[in-house]
């Protein structure tokens, strides 16, 4: 006995019943609880719908979908992350290597500079203004995506949300950068570490708030083949 049209949207009301909000994993588990279900109608046909439900639903243990959600969570921020990764190796290879070796030289001329203090300070604040203003922009283009679709993708969440966490991280070091002094250049290993650190993030929040972003149509429809249906 195969289940209807009507209990597989019965099944997806379910897993949203149940606090799963994303249709990609909503569709993983409408699935997965409707083979258990029909396994059930193989050994009893007489069993009904509800019962077969609540029965697959209690295999999931006493936190329901909830480890489901982690789990698919942990899969796809280790697919943004190795999109980014990719994304970053390119920067290292001809042509964008370029970009990169300008970079660092301009970070490291200013760094060793005897107003090591000021451009610290004032690169700091272009790039945090820069990613506040980015977010602002990839907020509001994700809600304009939820206006035009009622489906909510975890990978497409991550595209335009995961980038705020990247520049949380670097806002986070408002303390160490306004606390540079100007001995600071006597020190050879900290001034390139600190041209590393510098021309690695602004690296990587370009690529987060820039890059992928504007791959997500292609990223989301190799990840989902029906995101485009």
């Amino acid at each position: 006995m195969k289940l209807s049209e009507q209990h597989i949207q019965d099944l997806y009301a379910f897993t949203r019943k149940h606090f799963v909000e994303h249709y990609d994993l909503q569709t993983e588990l409408v699935d997965h609880l409707a083979n258990d279900i029909e396994s059930m109608w193989q050994e009893k046909p007489a069993l009904e719908f509800e019962t077969a439900r609540d029965r697959a639903f209690k295999k999931f243990g006493v936190f329901g979908f909830m480890e489901a959600i982690e789990q698919k969570q942990k899969a796809m921020n280790k697919r943004y992350m190795s999109y980014l990764f990719k994304e970053l190796i390119q920067w290292f290879k001809v042509p964008q290597i370029l970009t990169t070796i300008s970079l660092f030289c301009m970070y490291y001329l200013a760094f060793s500079s005897n107003h090591v203090s000021v451009f610290a300070v004032f690169f700091y604040l272009i790039i945090s203004a820069w990613c506040i203003y980015k977010s602002v922009q990839l907020n509001r283009q994700f809600r304009r995506r939820k206006e035009i679709s009622n489906k909510k993708w975890l990978l497409e969440e991550m595209i335009f949300k995961q980038a705020g966490g990247i520049s949380f991280l670097f806002l986070s070091q408002f303390y160490n950068v306004f606390n540079i002094t100007e001995e600071f250049v006597n020190n050879s290993y900290a001034v390139i570490g600190l041209t590393l650190i510098f021309t690695l993030l602004t690296l990587v929040n370009f690529i987060s708030f820039k890059l992928i972003p504007d791959k997500a149509e292609e990223l989301l429809n190799e990840t989902y083949p029906e995101f485009s249906l």
